[in-house]
């Protein structure tokens, strides 16, 4: 029953893609869906997504990759820290998805259906 939400969110906190994966499983195994197809000029992630092949991915794609590094990597890359505080607009965004009580407390046992509740509540959220 647990099960982790990877979200994207445009400059203004709109999400534009959701991913599940199971609770347990790692932040950077959905990183490449994630962006997948989008044109942007920052990608502003976590530590949980920190991966040499990741970054990579990103610069190659033109875009500049914000993400810190993580604490026990040897070679401690730059990012610009100002910009980075805007990644609060994910973590709004959950704010506003738990607004909602059945994508809260995950009523629905298949990940299907919880998966079509976060789009519903995330085109709510776009009216809004």
């Amino acid at each position: 029953m647990t099960t982790k939400i990877h979200a994207a969110v445009d400059a203004l906190g709109n999400p534009v893609r959701l991913l599940l994966t199971a609770g347990q499983a790692s932040e950077y195994g959905q990183a490449n869906a994630l962006i997948e197809g989008f044109d942007a000029d920052y990608v502003i992630a976590d530590r949980g997504y920190d991966s040499d092949e990741f970054v990579q991915l990103i610069s190659a794609g033109g875009a500049k990759p914000v993400i810190p590094p993580r604490k026990h990597r040897n070679d401690q890359r730059e990012y610009d820290r100002e910009l980075y505080k805007e990644r609060n607009l994910v973590e709004r965004l959950f704010q506003k998805l738990k607004q909602y009580r059945r994508v809260a407390t995950r009523y629905e046992r298949l990940a299907r259906n919880y998966l079509a509740m976060l789009y519903l509540a995330s085109s709510i959220i776009w009216l809004a």
